[in-house]
């Protein structure tokens, strides 16, 4: 399975911003998903984070489309008159023919205008509908299929807001709409079959078909040939779903995928070459000094040390100062998201701590929302017992001080054996007597309803990791999304992440994988695999990660037990680091957090519009990439200092001096190292749309010769240096063979 690198993602910190705005008078954006302003999973983040930086580049010419859920409106969203005369008349047209059509502003980072379908109120018009679907596409929807059918009255009342909104348009605007997953599929399809002057874009985040596969226990990648993707969808009963996703990507104007390694996942099992890939991003906050997001790291901790205190009152008898705290979270797809794996790498973890007599002691977490009924008994008895030791501690520290301020007023030194009284070491008694405990931790923090069943505890009844003292490595399932309003671990996700020591991830089906790249920006090392997007897309770009601390699995060419035993590794590496490797890794690992930013990823998004504009308007809209010849890639070198591996900086003798480590302090400067990495990195591509002279590309005139504005910046020297984004395949030939 080859993976092309990716060109053009070059940019670290320390360069220049570039600019990515051309002149949008007669273009509008339409960006259509189900999860605008409606969080159900990762394409709600792709939206949320991009939409600042989409709307600084289309301005009032940017709109997002999704359904309207009055729960989230009512927090989200700010309901307002449509600023845009069109589509002011287009949704007052549509509430007189039936439907309730909202326009408003969501209230995120940008601001964007948001156009919010009602679908449950046009439920009436669904049969008629299906049979309009049958009639035209061949795709019947059954009725029993409730996510099924809202796709189709989403995807109807799309299809009616773009028509009528380009039919109300005076001038003629160049409409762009961009589909995300196949909930949204079918409105591009029905703008491809009614023939309107729409250009369209379809990104899929991860197919149907591959997700239920992969959850099936196949060997999926190694298989993809080979798989009767009808027979396959049928057999799950989702043939119908697939058919929209798969029409969806054949009708699009431009198609594009997350990742490199969905992309020939797709080319498979939709039929079809992504024409671009476009990679998730994030909103990095860059710190102004390195030792902030390190202090935020300890704040972090601290406050995941006490909910650690309760949890194991009465068993602890570990040192807090030597504990790793892991972590995995996201969706509770056990296999797919690599939990099994984990699991299995944590026993075997433990016996490597306990056979070599480590003081390191680990506590995973496992973030993952199951069916439960509500916080188990004994996990909040366990934060009120530490509370309660908090209260008595602080009541005798107040007496002491008390005594020892009168004493020292009077010009004397206290005695200590009358500092405390009777009653003071009575009440530490009882205090210590409360935290007595006959049972071990629990492992679950809440009451699962299926516990006989449920597949982590299944497999920590299997290995037998029971949080007992002998334990090296401890664990945790808290089967719930975090929150800072919760009674037993009051933080939210970004906090809990920053106090972690290592975020672990070993997915088999992954397209993107936020987690990890969340873990990134936040400077805290990971653990991704080679068949998610995040995980190729380091390969990629580092020529190192695991000096990064982005340690990549090899699950594509290695069995599980094979896997089991790197991962295994892996963890048992990062546990023998000292404080100060773990450090220098976690300045590392921030350092790549620009790779992730919207301001390099957003060019991609870029690229994928203008390639659709081509494609469906040519007469006003021409693309040409450029030849990749004099750059073949991005390789992010090793770093020259200190490795963060102990076994590759281990001292000839067993104990070293104070003077050798004061030596090796010396050796290592972050600035320097830092100056070093960013002087590795070529300048990034540089865009400039305001007008078509400024493109990353060369304009072509009507009849395909190259246009006077671009001729002289296409023989200039510098321009050759540009790079274009990752592409599967070459567009031009289809842009010249297709005229919307």
């Amino acid at each position: 399975m080859p993976l092309a690198r990716s060109l053009s993602v070059t940019s670290l910190s320390g360069l220049d911003d570039w600019d990515e705005e051309f002149d949008h008078e007669n273009a509008v954006l339409f960006e259509i998903a189900w999860e605008v302003a409606n969080k159900v999973g990762g394409i709600y983040t792709v939206i949320q984070t991009k939409a600042r930086l989409t709307a600084e580049e289309w301005g009032e010419n940017y709109f997002l489309v999704g359904p309207y859920m009055e729960s989230n409106v009512r927090t989200q969203v700010e309901l307002i008159e449509p600023t845009n005369p069109a589509l002011k008349k287009t949704i007052d047209k549509m509430n007189t023919s039936g439907c309730k059509v909202y326009f408003g502003r969501w209230l995120i980072e940008g601001g964007p205008y948001v156009v919010l379908i009602d679908v449950g109120f046009t439920a009436w018009s669904l049969d008629r509908w299906k049979s309009e679907l049958w009639e035209s596409c061949s795709i019947a929807v059954p009725w029993f299929d409730r996510e099924a059918n809202d796709a189709v009255l989403f995807g109807f009342l799309t299809a009616w807001l773009l028509g009528e909104f380009a039919a109300q348009c005076e001038e003629s605007s160049h409409v762009v709409a961009h589909f995300h997953e196949w909930l949204a599929g079918l409105g591009l399809v029905l703008c491809r079959h009614r023939q309107l002057p729409v250009a369209t874009i379809f990104t899929t985040h991860a197919t149907l078909l591959g997700r239920y596969l992969c959850a099936g226990n196949v060997d999926f990648y190694n298989n993809l040939s080979e798989f009767n993707v009808d027979k396959e969808a049928g057999d799950r009963q989702i043939y119908h779903r697939y058919c929209l996703e798969r029409a969806a990507a054949c009708c699009a104007h431009i198609f594009t995928t997350v990742s490199q390694i969905t992309a020939i996942e797709a080319e498979f099992l939709l039929r079809r070459k992504p024409d671009i890939i476009t990679p998730n991003g994030l909103n990095v906050k860059k710190f102004s000094a390195m030792h902030e997001f390190q202090n935020l790291h300890a704040q972090s901790k601290a406050r995941i040390q006490e909910f650690i205190r309760g949890h194991f009152y009465g068993h602890l008898d570990f040192n807090l100062d030597k504990c790793l705290f892991l972590f995995i979270a996201g969706r509770y797809e056990f296999s797919n998201k690599g939990a099994d794996i984990f699991l299995e790498s944590l026993a075997r973890l433990n016996y490597l701590l306990r056979v070599n007599h480590s003081e390191v002691t680990v506590v995973a977490f496992f973030i993952m929302p199951a069916r439960t009924n509500n916080f188990n008994v004994e996990t909040l008895k366990g934060q009120a017992v530490r509370k309660q030791l908090w209260d008595t501690a602080h009541t005798v520290k107040e007496k002491f001080g008390k005594k020892l301020y009168e004493s020292l007023l009077v010009g004397q030194l206290p005695d200590v054996s009358k500092m405390l009284d009777k009653e003071d070491f009575t009440m530490m008694k009882r205090a210590i007597f409360s935290t007595q405990r006959h049972s071990q931790p629990p492992i679950c923090t809440h009451n699962m309803l299926d516990d006989s069943s449920d597949p982590i505890l299944t497999s920590i009844r299997r290995i037998g990791l029971f949080n007992s003292s002998s334990d090296r490595v401890k664990v945790i399932f808290h089967p719930e999304f975090l929150s800072s309003t919760s009674p037993l671990l009051p933080m939210d996700y970004e906090e809990f992440v920053r106090g972690c020591h290592l975020g672990v991830f070993p997915s088999y089906y992954e397209p993107w994988g936020y987690t990890p790249a969340e873990c990134t920006v936040m400077g805290i090392p990971s653990v991704s695999t080679n068949l998610s997007g995040f995980g190729c897309f380091m390969e990629e770009h580092i020529a190192d990660p695991s000096a990064y601390g982005i340690y990549i699995l090899d699950r594509r060419f290695r069995s599980v037990d094979e896997s089991c035993n790197q991962l295994t590794s892996f963890l048992y590496q990062f546990c023998q680091q000292s404080r100060r490797q773990r450090i220098i890794q976690r300045n590392r690992t921030e350092r790549l957090s620009d790779l992730l930013d919207w301001r390099y990823l957003g060019r991609y998004y870029v690229m994928a519009r203008h390639m659709a504009l081509a494609k469906a308007f040519p007469d006003t809209y021409c693309y040409e990439p450029q030849d990749a010849t004099s750059t073949q890639g991005f390789r992010y070198p090793r770093p020259a200092s200190v490795p963060p591996s102990p076994a590759l900086s281990r001292h000839s003798s067993p104990h070293h001096s104070e003077a050798e480590d004061d030596e090796e302090e010396e050796r290592y400067d972050e600035d320097l190292e830092a100056e070093k990495d960013r002087r590795n990195i070529r300048h990034p591509l540089s865009l400039s749309f305001r007008n078509k002279s400024s493109l990353p590309y060369p304009l072509l005139n009507g009849n395909g010769s190259l246009a006077p504005s671009s001729l002289s910046s296409a023989q200039s020297p510098a321009s050759s240096t540009h790079s274009p984004p990752s592409s599967v395949t070459s567009p031009l030939s289809s842009i010249s063979s297709e005229k919307n």
